[in-house]
């Protein structure tokens, strides 16, 4: 059985005892967290949304909280003497996908 949830901005196929990487969701590390916001429903019967899936939801238990791999962003205009450079880490959440309720 796999399901399609929405959360941070973005849609993610699931299936159960799979990890996956989220936009940060405000959890300390070995809470659990549910997302109600599911699309789809896959595997023996087929559920889908108008845009949610009513009663369904995916339970996951937070791993741990990080920051991705520094990306440098440069802003150069040629002949003016200006450039600046900035570096940005994303935050995100790392989950393990425990259930989907269906």
């Amino acid at each position: 059985m796999y399901a399609i949830i929405e959360t941070g901005g973005k849609q993610i196929k699931v299936t159960e005892g799979q990890e996956i990487y989220v936009e940060k969701i405000a959890a300390e590390a070995n809470d659990s967290v549910t997302f109600d916001k599911v699309l789809f429903v896959g595997g023996d019967d087929v559920k889908v949304g108008a845009p949610y899936v009513d009663g369904a939801s995916v339970t996951a238990k937070v791993e741990k909280q990080g920051r991705q791999k520094k990306i440098t962003v440069i802003k150069f205009k040629p002949k003016k003497n200006y450039h600046r450079k900035q570096g940005h880490r994303q935050p995100y959440t790392k989950l393990v996908v425990e259930k989907i309720n269906a």
